[in-house]
């Protein structure tokens, strides 16, 4: 009984040991599997998130793509929205259709000057006087509406591949006056002053116009600032030259499509022009003799619209014998008409400065020498500033002079020369714009140096003081 009852103790002692040994074993093996479970499950997740960023690197690849062919859309679109504002400038306000795809817009202003000077001037009074008409004298005083202008501007017509077209259509009313009689002053008759129509290609930045037109040297994006004067620009003719004419321009952006200075290349082809000999309205003037065009170049660049500069040129022949030769030749039977011209703006904050320079010889088919005709060197050029000083009100300074050579003027008088020597201007306005409408008072002084016999010297001095009121639609 005693060793039935060892051996049983002893049994039951061995299991008690061995069930927590085989317990624990069992339970590390769960471990080890819940483990490796754990791992894999990793694993698959780390390789699922490699794939997600693989496909998400050629998800952004692709929209990287499309951004870029989006871009070259909106450029695209930029180049053609550019080159339809460049074939009609004013064409914002499309007002009705002509042909089929293509828009008309109607735009212009109504500008009215009350003025008093104290001397005829030249080329007109009121809102187209420069310089004093020598030994006039006497006070005047009126109303003009003459600048009031109006203008069509065509864009959308298709031409072929790239190449749109458009026109333009532009008149004031300083073509004379409805007869001589009491009423006829009230009764301006309109005058043509641009018609032309245009080429362009957004694509390469190309443009093309024919018709007539201002030329090269007239500075048309860099002019002074006047509300009175603008036909007429102040300086007109003493020390701003061009003209419009019948021709053809062709244009071209050097760097079109790119970032930074915007440059252009601008050459002209016009028809002559000279006072006589022969009928000037019917094309037999000594700038037509031969057929002999004016030719210009024009290059021009702009710096974030802070900047802006250009160099012109100018040459065209004239040959006194007239169209058909046979016309008597004073002092000399043909010579060159020549010039070179520089100007320039900047337009710092509120600030704007104005300048353009120029010299030549024979320019008076383009308003150089103070419109005398021969061959006679000229130099001038003006200068302007303006401050403004609120988002109304703002003014502005002007001098201008013309001082063709003395020996070439006395040379040339009677034939081409009236003796007008020197001329130089003045001009001060105070301008208060809301809106669409301006309001300006001004002040020209202008004084005219000339000689009647080749050895004198006669100085006349001329003010205007003017107000002017302007709407433009």
């Amino acid at each position: 009984m005693k060793r039935h009852a060892l051996f049983l103790a002893l049994a039951t002692l061995g299991l008690t040991v061995t069930v927590p040994v085989f317990a624990q074993s069992n339970s590390r093996d769960a471990e080890i599997k819940a483990l490796k479970a754990l791992v894999e499950k990793q694993q698959k997740q780390l390789n699922q998130q490699q794939q997600d960023l693989a496909d998400l690197h050629a998800s952004l690849s692709k929209l990287e793509n499309q951004q870029t062919q989006q871009q070259a859309q909106i450029q695209q679109t930029q180049a053609q929205a550019q080159a339809a504002v460049a074939a009609a400038p004013s064409a914002t306000k499309p007002a009705f259709t002509s042909a089929p795809g293509v828009s008309v817009a109607f735009n212009g202003f109504i500008d009215a000057t009350a003025f008093s000077q104290t001397k005829s001037y030249t080329y007109g009074n009121g809102q187209n006087a420069e310089y004093p008409i020598p030994g006039t004298k006497g006070n005047l005083s009126g109303v003009d509406i003459r600048n009031t202008r109006f203008w069509f501007d065509l864009t959308g017509a298709k031409v072929a591949g790239d190449w749109v077209g458009g026109a333009r259509l532009e008149m004031d009313f300083f073509g004379g006056n409805n007869g001589t009689g009491a009423y006829s002053q009230q009764q301006p008759i309109p005058r043509l002053r641009q018609a032309y129509m245009v080429l362009s290609n957004p694509v390469t930045g190309s443009t093309i116009k024919v018709g007539q037109m201002w030329d090269l040297m007239f500075p048309l994006d860099d002019l002074p600032e006047s509300l009175s004067h603008i036909a007429f620009p102040l300086g007109y003719g003493s020390g701003i030259i061009g003209w419009r004419f019948p021709g053809a321009i062709w244009s071209q952006d050097l760097n079109h499509g790119s970032q930074g200075p915007q440059w252009r290349l601008d050459l002209g082809g016009f028809e002559g022009n000279w006072n006589g000999p022969g009928s000037n309205i019917n094309y037999l003037t000594a700038g037509n003799a031969g057929f002999r065009p004016q030719v210009e170049a024009k290059l021009h660049v702009e710096v974030e619209k802070e900047w802006m500069l250009f160099l012109a040129a100018h040459y065209s022949q004239i040959n006194l014998s007239g169209v058909g030769g046979t016309e008597p030749t004073p002092v000399k039977r043909q010579f060159s008409s020549e010039a070179v011209e520089v100007g320039g703006a900047w337009t710092p904050g509120p600030w704007v400065f104005r300048s353009v320079l120029y010299t030549g010889k024979g320019i008076g088919e383009i308003f150089g020498d103070l419109s005398q005709f021969g061959d006679i060197k000229d130099t001038g050029g003006y200068v302007s500033g303006g401050y403004k000083f609120t988002p109304n009100w703002s003014v502005n300074l002007f001098y201008a002079i013309s001082k063709p050579n003395a020996h070439d003027v006395i040379r040339w008088m009677g034939n081409g020369s009236t003796g007008l020597l020197k001329a130089h201007s003045y001009a001060t306005n105070l301008e208060y714009t809301v809106g669409d409408y301006s309001f300006a008072l001004e002040w020209i002084h202008a004084i005219l140096n000339d000689t009647t016999n080749g050895t004198n010297r006669v100085a006349t001095s001329g003010n205007q003081v003017n107000l002017s009121a302007f709407y433009k639609f």
